[in-house]
């Protein structure tokens, strides 16, 4: 880059918490080596019938399409909605939107948990199936297939889930432009690339950070608290588990590494794009 120009990352914030999960997204993309410019957006239509919080207003735009053709890269978050179908999703048009821009603007694609899910439904028709309990924990993870986005990885490398829902493998497998790079050790996906389309599909929440698990298992709780014998607990995360006592960052070097990997990328493939236009 010439004179450290900033790299732009467009981010369509879907999570529960948003304000705390901005902060750890602003967390991850932070690097020194390569000046970062975070852009949060909310879908406008899912709050076509009701006022816009006035937080969520200081902390994020409107989701604008002409902006999103700016961005050197963009990410779709999670969603606490994955037992839901796509077509029963009030804003699901304007994500699809949203994916055909980026799909046509060649810009870096992340797409995470929830968001990982509707792109591959979306762009490859890959099923969504629930699973017969929530996946919640810290697990260690198999690589399947060399990626620059796995460099410095080894098999058994740490990542937290946190999900109801896995896409179909077969499927997945079916597609040449698809590739699973990597899945727990209970062959659950965790990494998923689409390399010739700019586009990478991470179903570990990699931006959480060491409180994250335990607060979304609190969540829970608060919003079902007659079901709170049948939730599952984090697993693997405690050091006292009885107690649910001292939560541990075990996946703190996996996330350092992944979305180091991933800037990498969105650089190198902003670069390329610069010389494609100037030539």
């Amino acid at each position: 880059m010439k004179k450290q120009e900033r790299v732009k990352i467009g981010i369509l914030n879907l999570m529960h918490n948003k304000e705390e999960s901005q902060k750890q997204f602003a967390k991850v993309l932070t690097n020194k080596n390569m000046p970062v410019d975070l852009t949060f957006y909310y879908p406008v239509t899912h709050y076509e019938k009701r006022s816009v919080p006035e937080r969520l207003q200081q902390i994020a735009s409107p989701l604008d399409l002409e902006e999103v053709k700016q961005q050197d890269a963009f990410i779709i978050s999670g969603a606490p909605i994955e037992k839901l179908d796509f077509r029963e999703i009030r804003y699901m048009p304007e994500i699809e939107k949203l994916l055909d821009t980026l799909e046509k603007s060649l810009i870096e694609q992340l797409y995470v948990c929830w968001g990982a899910m509707a792109a591959l439904n979306y762009f490859y028709g890959i099923q969504k199936n629930m699973m017969p309990t929530k996946v919640f924990g810290i697990y260690p993870n198999v690589i399947h297939s060399e990626s620059a986005l796995l460099q410095n990885f080894h098999d058994g490398f740490l990542a937290p889930h946190a999900r109801y829902a896995e896409m179909d493998h077969q499927q997945i497998a079916e597609q040449e432009a698809l590739t699973i790079l990597a899945s727990d050790m209970k062959d659950r996906l965790t990494l998923v690339e689409a390399a010739e389309e700019s586009q990478t599909f991470l179903f570990s929440h990699l931006e959480y950070d060491k409180e994250a698990l335990l607060k979304e298992y609190q969540r829970e709780i608060a919003a079902y608290p007659e079901n709170e014998e049948s939730l599952v607990k984090p697993e693997h995360y405690f050091k006292y588990p009885e107690k649910m006592e001292e939560p541990i960052f075990s996946w703190e070097d996996t996330q350092r590494r992944f979305y180091d990997n991933w800037l990498k990328k969105v650089f190198i493939s902003r670069n390329k794009s610069i010389v494609a236009y100037e030539r």
